[in-house]
């Protein structure tokens, strides 16, 4: 497909990312691509959460998360994480083989890096929430190829 064939928002390729949540003791992970970096100054990223998900319920029960930064080798999960419920599906039961902790909250071993985010602001975004957080922590963990939405649509994963 030629690039003035494509909406505006799809001529850029988006890294995407997954979201580890935890409150309680329930917790969670899902794919998320609506993520950027806003601030340097304090060291800030607005990031985009689904109405009517599990994450979303964690996240405002505890308005702490973990971003882990996905690697190609991660679009295996990307069936698992992004299109199953963690309402219905126990998804970190069937990751618990590649997971750590931070605290409460799990993450992939395997994932590029991850930053611990602290919520500091909702905005109603539609269909989605957008939280503007700032940085607690991060860490880089593994080298790798960046997953990216043109690398699920080339690999069929999702729809163009």
């Amino acid at each position: 497909m030629t690039a003035l064939k494509k909406k505006p928002w799809n001529r850029v390729d988006q890294p995407v990312y997954s979201i580890a949540s935890a409150a309680g003791d329930r917790s969670n992970m899902n794919i998320c691509s609506y993520v950027t970096p806003v601030s340097m100054h304090p060291k800030r990223y607005m990031v985009a959460i689904y109405k009517n998900t599990f994450t979303l319920e964690l996240v405002k029960e505890n308005p702490q998360f973990v971003l882990q930064f996905l690697d190609q080798s991660h679009s295996k999960l990307v069936n698992l994480l992004g299109k199953k419920s963690g309402k219905k599906t126990d998804k970190l039961k069937r990751l618990a083989n590649d997971m750590n902790f931070l605290g409460p909250f799990p993450y992939l071993k395997s994932a590029l890096a991850i930053v611990h985010l602290d919520v500091v602001h909702w905005l109603d975004g539609g269909d989605h929430w957008c939280v503007l957080c700032d940085v607690i922590t991060s860490k880089n963990l593994n080298d790798g190829i960046p997953l990216t939405l043109n690398y699920l649509k080339e690999k069929k994963i999702i729809l163009s």
